[in-house]
């Protein structure tokens, strides 16, 4: 009967994917939040996640809330983005993973952006007014995913939005929703699908929005005016991935990824990538993603294809146990300033 639930949610997911993303990259820039779309989580970025079959504990609450309750008991973990370094934008991430009950798991994932100081401007003063603001965007999901015989996984999560500056704001809340299967004498093969923010519009509002402007009739004072600005929606993204692992000796093994993500509001993406895990203590990554239908020069096109690496180092916290602390980092290529990098601290109780 659960593995029946399993099966009818990723049925449900496939139903809904279908009529969402029938749009066209026509469609491209509509939307907003695109934070939502940044990974900042190290291991997948490591594999320019494109791993949605296989990525698992906290960090999978970003790509596939299914991977979530492939964990041990615990799992803490640490995350700092340099997001275009060299250009002072900084992402800072927790996740925490829980083990509850028979199967289940449940998270919470933090994700903070720090775009540094702008020049506060108005109207009447467009070269400044000597004062500096720094706009906030924010996100926290509260996930729940459960393990059915180890053999498949489902989760769910709910995001809260929030993009703030000084005198305006939006927010909106999201659901992500994902499923991953697993097969195979040694579980050599995956298979996952997830769909991700989809959920209500945002719309900016606050005191930034209003101005005084000259009463019409005959009484000479001032009355404030608020304008309306146009709600946005989230940029929704559905991703379907498989990976494939040979088992090289008694420990490591090579896992290839290959993932396909159709975004409702940009172009289509491809990609896949390789890791080699050195029994738990070492593990190294590369991946590559490409853009449908992008041409040369193309200034519409996402910052962050091409290339991506990264690696980890684990040792364990005590012996005889499964506690352990691992450092991970990753690299991606952009098309403009200096890469992205990430870098990240792991403990598995």
């Amino acid at each position: 009967m659960k593995k029946i639930y399993a099966y009818l949610l990723f049925s449900v997911l496939v139903l809904l994917a279908n009529p969402m993303f029938a749009g066209n990259p026509d469609r491209q820039g509509e939307a907003g939040a695109n934070q939502l779309l940044i990974n900042p989580w190290v291991r997948s970025a490591g594999l320019h996640t494109m791993n949605t079959a296989s990525t698992t504990g906290s960090e999978a609450m970003f790509l596939n809330v299914a991977g979530l309750s492939r964990i041990n008991k615990t799992q803490i973990q640490l995350s700092h983005t340099r997001y275009l370094s060299g250009a002072d934008i900084n992402i800072n991430a927790l996740g925490f993973a829980q083990r509850v009950g028979k199967g289940g798991t449940f998270g919470i994932s933090l994700v903070a952006f720090d775009l540094g100081d702008f020049d506060y401007t108005t109207e009447d003063n467009p070269e400044g007014t000597g004062a500096v603001f720094s706009p906030s965007f924010f996100n926290m999901g509260v996930s729940y995913a459960h393990l059915f015989d180890n053999k498949v996984s489902v989760g769910v999560t709910t995001k809260f939005v929030s993009e703030t500056i000084s005198n305006a704001r939006a927010s909106a809340f999201a659901i992500d929703a994902g499923v991953q299967y697993v097969s195979g004498p040694q579980d050599n093969f995956k298979f996952g699908i997830s769909l991700r923010n989809v959920g209500s519009k945002m719309r900016f509002s606050g005191e930034g929005l209003s101005k005084a402007l000259p009463n019409p009739g005959p009484f000479t004072y001032n009355n404030t005016y608020y304008e309306r600005s146009t709600a946005y929606e989230l940029p929704s993204q559905l991703n379907i991935g498989m990976s494939y692992d040979w088992v090289l000796g008694r420990t490591s093994r090579l896992g290839f990824v290959a993932n396909f993500t159709s975004n409702s509001f940009s172009r289509d993406q491809v990609g896949g990538g390789l890791e080699f895990s050195l029994g738990q203590n070492f593990a190294l990554r590369a991946g590559y993603k490409a853009e449908l239908d992008k041409s040369e020069g193309d200034l519409e096109a996402t910052l962050d294809n091409g290339f991506a690496g990264g690696f980890s180092v684990s040792v364990p916290l005590k012996k005889d146990t499964k506690s352990r602390l691992s450092i991970d980092y990753a690299y991606r290529t952009t098309d403009i300033y200096n890469g992205i990098h990430n870098i990240g601290l792991r403990i598995d109780l």
